[in-house]
């Protein structure tokens, strides 16, 4: 029981359906807990108050973009100290520091090796 109970819980936030399943893969291959949500509305309904360690978001999505979800999990006292990697197609430095300012701690461009998306959550993932 108690392995279980250590498991990390990472939330992905990715309106691409290809792009959620590689980033969950790559996760679980390294032992994490995942939840998956299709944007940004989605993701705040999926932080429903269980523990989430981390979150992975996407900047570009439908109905709630990517800036719009960090400032909003931002205003959740069970989240608001829960590290956001953003992961996306953005590489624009004024995007960059708009997700900083937004609070996102982590910024990767795709397309990115699941390595170096591992690398970003073992550094910034909750103890």
């Amino acid at each position: 029981m108690a392995a279980a109970d250590s498991k990390k819980t990472v939330l992905i936030v990715d309106d691409s359906t290809s792009l959620r399943q590689v980033v969950h893969l790559a996760l679980l291959q390294a032992g994490y807990e995942v939840i998956e949500a299709a944007d940004g509305k989605e993701g705040l309904a999926r932080l429903d108050g269980r523990r989430v360690h981390l979150i992975i978001s996407d900047v570009n999505m439908p109905n709630m973009d990517g800036i719009a979800f960090v400032r909003a999990v931002k205003q959740l006292p069970d989240y608001r100290f829960t590290p956001i990697i953003m992961l996306t197609t953005e590489a624009q430095e004024d995007k960059k520091i708009e997700g900083q300012m937004a609070g996102a701690k982590a910024w990767v461009v795709k397309p990115f090796q699941p390595e170096q998306m591992l690398r970003a959550v073992s550094k910034l993932i909750l103890p």
